[in-house]
């Protein structure tokens, strides 16, 4: 059995340079780390982020907090466990911390370590990291959601809708999804500089031109895919990340203009859209809370694929009132909104039990550790969400599935996206 001898953290930066957390867990000879990410959009939900409020000398963001929690109290608790054991581990953690959002010791202290040990024994075992989640064969490697234009939260531009992302569809392969994806951001960089907008990115590395109308930058998209000789909704799918929560004004919406409308006068303009650029997939259409309207746009749409992310912060529970409410038929993992490896899994193994289709996620603060792209491969969800082909955190997790799919060689094939 291999033992934690102990466990170390530090603060280190994110991709928006903000504070975060590392933490490195130790056994004989070998050693792992991880890095937990952080969000701004951001569900009510989620469990709690763990930040130094009263440090004036970081502005009220760093964590040397959590890196003291992980340093002492996290460390003497779990030196001695089995690395392997990850569940005991992650129940550890959860137990040591008692709150229902993790608010005593932090879902991103817990994480981080959570993430470590899982590395740490896969590293001991000497087997990719990807081999070490639910699927033991048949690994399939997942279609990315390219994000190529930002807007709300991630960009000062004035676009209402906060991602567009284009997906690959008729791909065979991840290399050539990349290749795809490849062309037509060059060919939308190419677009965007000829109206005399700026080529500069978003948080995310998609592109961040100053236009306001979501309009606007789909026919932009649509216009990079016809230049790339692709056809939209038959090679390439359009994919949209509305982030609804920022949107949203006592039950009203100002999803596609700056007007607060209805649910069901925002539901005609979803299909207004949808049908003019066959969208394919719309995550987070409403807030958080408003079950009724979710379930409304699913019996008024039809081969959408409609993903829950701020409705279900990858909670179990809350995954179950969606499925029970019909709420949607995805849902977005992003592993800092529950804040264990082993939490992540069962939100995973139930969310595809019921036949919902699991979209791996990045963060918008990120970092260069590339865990989400080994976790799309080893639990065969068909997506991954990472950015678009600029800022290295982004590209990190695309060049490691590369490397995955390089190691998978002739047994390699893509994720079903019907």
């Amino acid at each position: 059995m291999s033992k934690i001898l102990k466990i170390r953290a530090r603060q280190v930066f994110d991709s928006r340079g903000n504070p975060t957390i590392e933490a490195e867990v130790y056994s004989k000879n070998l050693s792992a780390s991880a890095i937990c990410p952080s969000g701004a959009s951001t569900g009510t939900y989620e469990a709690f982020e763990k930040r130094d409020s009263n440090n004036k000398k970081y502005l009220g963001k760093s964590v040397l907090g959590a890196v003291n929690l992980v340093n002492t109290k996290i460390s003497k608790k779990l030196t001695g466990a089995n690395i392997h054991d990850q569940t005991r581990i992650d129940t550890i953690l959860i137990n040591l911390d008692g709150t229902r959002q993790k608010t005593s010791l932090g879902a991103n202290t817990i994480l981080a370590v959570s993430m470590a040990t899982k590395k740490l024994s896969a590293k001991i075992k000497s087997i990719p990291l990807y081999k070490t989640f639910l699927v033991k064969n048949n690994y399939r490697l997942p279609y990315p959601l390219m994000n190529i234009i930002n807007g709300g939260a991630h960009a000062n531009n004035g676009l209402r809708i906060q991602e567009f992302m284009i997906r690959p569809d008729k791909a065979k392969s991840f290399s050539e999804a990349m290749r795809i994806c490849f062309v037509v951001i060059n060919n939308l960089r190419k677009l965007i500089a000829k109206k005399g907008l700026s080529t500069s990115v978003g948080d995310e590395g998609g592109f961040a031109p100053m236009i306001s109308s979501n309009e606007k930058a789909l026919d932009l998209v649509v216009a990079a895919i016809n230049k790339s000789g692709f056809k939209n909704g038959k090679d390439i799918s359009i994919c949209l990340d509305v982030a609804a929560n920022e949107l949203i004004k006592k039950d009203k919406y100002s999803i596609h203009s700056k007007k607060f409308v209805s649910v069901d006068q925002s539901i005609k303009e979803y299909k207004k859209i949808i049908n003019k650029y066959k969208i394919k997939s719309i995550e987070d259409p409403f807030g958080e809370n408003d079950w009724i309207a979710w379930s409304k746009l699913m019996k008024n749409t039809n081969n959408v694929q409609i993903v829950g992310d701020d409705l279900y912060v990858t909670n179990l529970e809350r995954l179950k009132k969606g499925f029970l409410n019909n709420s949607s038929n995805s849902i977005l993992i992003k592993l800092n909104q529950i804040g264990t490896v082993s939490e992540t899994l069962e939100v995973i193994k139930f969310a595809q039990i019921i036949g919902y289709k699991t979209i791996i996620s990045h963060r918008s603060g990120d970092s260069e550790d590339t865990f989400i792209a080994d976790l799309a491969v080893g639990t065969n969800s068909n997506q991954i969400k990472t950015g678009s082909l600029a800022r290295s955190e982004r590209v990190a997790k695309y060049n490691q599935l590369l490397r995955i799919e390089e190691d998978l060689g002739k047994k390699a094939s893509m994720s079903k996206i019907d």
